[in-house]
């Protein structure tokens, strides 16, 4: 009994614990020291650095298709150059567009002859490929030989711009430069041969979406024939040179409400001629910058030296004048007496068709020539003797009349 007594009073305080642990739950407090921050505060990003300087420079162009190269950025956006009245008729406006020296350079426009009778200017060339810009510049060629784009699978080196720049936007292609004060990088597509300065009279741009697309084409076929008649063998050639000459008088240029930085679409015709298209008023005023004048002389020395070097030069510019006008006559003078030509032959009499052709001589023909030439030497021989013996005849006649006188 008393061990019974013994186990259940353990028992019952564990009870008692339990009961007071479910009538009256322990609470625990946890006490933390807490500190707030103000947010972080960034410095404003800086500005973007300006663009390099434009270099102006004169460019001597080439007489061929210049070797293409691959840049890594795009051209900045056109400049204003407003070209001066042609100086004398068959100038042309060359220049006023971005070429390449290392880095973008303005190439500054002006009027020039053609370096020879019948060259033509063809236009810098730019092409959007892999991400890089393949550039052409300006250059001479004859009227006839037609430019040839680098073919896509040439290997080029890409060149990467002293300064850098902003890489070009916008879809695959051939283009031109977006108009004064666009956003640098934009391209605008147009076809080969088009002249940069179409674009200076549009509005800028912040968005890929103008393109130029050319219209009004003449086209005009040119067949000259030639007839040729040859008496011997009466045979009648005729040659036809046939010549297809394209006028492009203008271009449009297109661009929708989101490409142009004042929201609104844009269309209009502009004069395909470099000179004409860059006589517009531009939207964006860019003046290109004009080229740095060297030092002025300050001696005698330096003023007398300038001033011959000023003479030579006249001198040169006049002595190339001269020999371009005489390859001009000289080329004139030629046409001239092909086109005499030309019509000489076709104001000729044909020869009449039933006329038996000559007959060529044969081997036959020659013996019997030969016969008849040894025929007629043995007669000539016989009248000679002939004729002798009349003579002696009559000398002796003459002898035997002075006789009977005796």
């Amino acid at each position: 009994m008393s061990h019974s007594f013994r186990l259940a009073a353990p028992a019952a305080a564990v009870l008692a614990v339990l009961l007071a642990g479910c009538a009256a739950p322990t609470h625990t407090s946890v006490h933390a020291d807490a500190s707030y921050r103000a947010p972080p505060t960034w410095a404003p990003l800086p500005p973007p650095p300006p663009p390099a300087p434009v270099v102006s420079v004169y460019v001597e162009p080439p007489l061929v298709q210049p070797e293409p190269v691959f840049i890594d950025v795009a051209p900045p956006p056109m400049l204003v150059e407003v070209p001066p009245p042609q100086p004398y008729p068959g100038a042309v406006w060359t220049g006023g567009y971005w070429g390449w020296q290392g880095r973008w350079v303005w190439c500054v426009g002006r009027w020039s002859s053609p370096p020879r009778a019948d060259y033509v200017w063809v236009q810098p060339y730019y092409e959007h490929r892999d991400g890089a810009v393949v550039f052409v510049s300006g250059y001479w060629a004859a009227r006839g030989v037609g430019f040839v784009p680098p073919p896509p699978g040439l290997h080029l080196s890409v060149q990467i711009a002293i300064g850098g720049g902003a890489r070009p936007v916008g879809p695959m292609g051939v283009f031109v430069p977006p108009p004064p004060g666009s956003r640098a990088g934009l391209i605008v597509p147009a076809p080969v041969g088009t002249p940069p300065a179409v674009v200076v009279s549009a509005p800028p741009v912040t968005n890929v979406g103008m393109r130029i697309q050319h219209n009004n084409n003449n086209n005009n076929t040119q067949i000259n024939r030639t007839v040729v008649n040859n008496s011997v063998v009466n045979n009648n050639t005729t040659v036809n040179n046939v010549r297809n000459e394209t006028t492009i008088t203008n271009v449009t240029i297109v661009a929708p409400p989101n490409a142009t930085a004042n929201g609104r679409a844009f269309q209009g015709d502009v004069p395909a001629a470099a000179h004409l298209a860059a006589a517009l008023p531009a939207v964006v005023h860019a003046p290109a910058p004009g080229l740095q004048q060297p030092p002025q002389p300050t001696t005698p020395h330096q003023q007398q030296a300038q001033q011959q070097a000023q003479q030579q030069q006249t001198q040169r510019e006049q002595d190339v004048h001269r020999e371009r006008e005489a390859a001009h006559a000289h080329d004139a003078a030629r046409e001239r007496e092909l086109a005499r030509q030309h019509e000489l032959a076709t104001q000729a009499p044909r020869p009449a068709a039933s006329t038996p052709p000559p007959r060529q001589p044969s081997s036959a023909d020659d013996r019997r020539e030969g016969d008849r030439a040894g025929e007629h030497d043995k007669q000539r021989v016989k009248d000679k003797a002939k004729q002798r013996e009349i003579e002696k005849e009559k000398e002796r006649e003459k002898e035997r009349e002075k006789e009977r006188e005796r």
